[in-house]
């Protein structure tokens, strides 16, 4: 196979899982899949191979397993934790979303705390990361829970990128026509509640205030309801990052170092990409200066950045130890 060409727009920052690649991989269920034609081999252009399940969890141990399969379809990296709130908006819309794709991608799940070398060797510094793996080599994608719809033109860049590198074959799931056999099928997902579900499909459609009004609801029907305080933090997260530029942003916030309102827009940006203690340094920094409004605007979009990080995080439980200092 030829190296991998220039990554297209969406698509950055190679990663090396060298160390991963040579180590032996255990035998029995977690054993490679293995290509559904006599002869044909795994990585040939169209060729397919036989896999458990089109979403699978993989482990330091058994990655070189999904560096293999990856010769012949693209797969995709979800590096996530138990604790993490955004990661459970994003799951099931990569399941989705991969099913659609009816074996032409395959979706591999890391928990970044079991998996100490796999998050190490991605550089997942904040979750839900996601990365692809084609051809052996791996390539970042994106860091937070996106939308739906923006999600899906990231796997299409990933099949592009693969179909250049001859990585155009089909992954087919073992026992797949179990149920015209006579075998019960699968059971089908779990529906999201009413209100989460509304919000899903707004923000796949775009409509981000939809989406903030759906989550409002359901967390007024239930206080309680974490995935929807975290989804609501996202999304709006999303909709103040509509129409804005980077330069602007940054420049703004240069030339009105105690403005509130240009230093917490330079924040989200931080957030959205990744940079999650640059982004509370910033607002903490600014925060003694401000006056009552400021300081109050201020706390409001760091409990928001709590949610999107996740409240376990280590470095949100820093951010709120300095809060607190500041605000006592």
């Amino acid at each position: 196979m030829t190296g991998l060409p220039p990554v297209p727009a969406g698509l950055r920052g190679a990663v090396d899982l060298s160390s991963l690649v040579n180590r032996p991989a255990p035998s029995a269920a977690g054993a490679p899949a293995q290509p559904t034609a006599p002869g044909q081999p795994a990585g040939a252009p169209g060729a397919a191979v036989a896999v458990p399940a089109l979403v699978v969890d993989a482990t330091d141990a058994t990655f070189s397993q999904v560096l293999e399969l990856s010769n012949t379809v693209p797969v995709i990296v979800d590096l996530w934790a138990e604790w993490c709130g955004p990661c459970k908006q994003l799951s099931p819309v990569l399941d989705k979303l991969v099913a659609e794709y009816a074996g032409r991608l395959l979706l591999v799940k890391v928990d970044v705390d079991a998996n100490p070398q796999l998050t190490e060797a991605f550089q997942a510094q904040s979750i839900p990361a996601v990365a692809a793996v084609i051809g052996g080599r791996p390539v970042q994608l994106f860091v937070g829970a996106l939308p739906e719809a923006q999600v899906r033109d990231v796997f299409e860049q990933v099949l592009e990128l693969a179909a250049q590198n001859g990585v155009t074959g089909t992954a087919v799931v073992d026992g797949a026509a179990a149920s015209a056999d006579g075998e019960t099928p699968e059971p089908e997902p779990e529906p999201l509640p009413p209100h989460h579900q509304d919000a899903y499909d707004a923000i796949d459609r775009g409509d981000y205030d939809a989406a903030i009004t759906a989550y409002r609801t359901a967390i007024a029907q239930d206080p309680r309801d974490q995935l929807a305080v975290a989804g609501l933090a996202q999304v709006s997260l999303i909709a103040r990052l509509q129409g804005v530029t980077i330069a602007d942003v940054r420049g703004a916030a240069a030339a009105a170092p105690t403005d509130v309102d240009a230093q917490l827009a330079v924040a989200d940006l931080d957030v959205s990409g990744g940079h999650v203690d640059d982004a509370f340094d910033r607002v903490l920094t600014v925060f003694p200066s401000l006056d009552a409004a400021g300081k109050d605007a201020a706390r409001t979009r760091l409990l928001d950045y709590f949610e999107i990080v996740g409240l376990d995080d280590p470095r949100v439980a820093a951010a709120r130890r300095r809060l607190t200092m500041l605000l006592y």
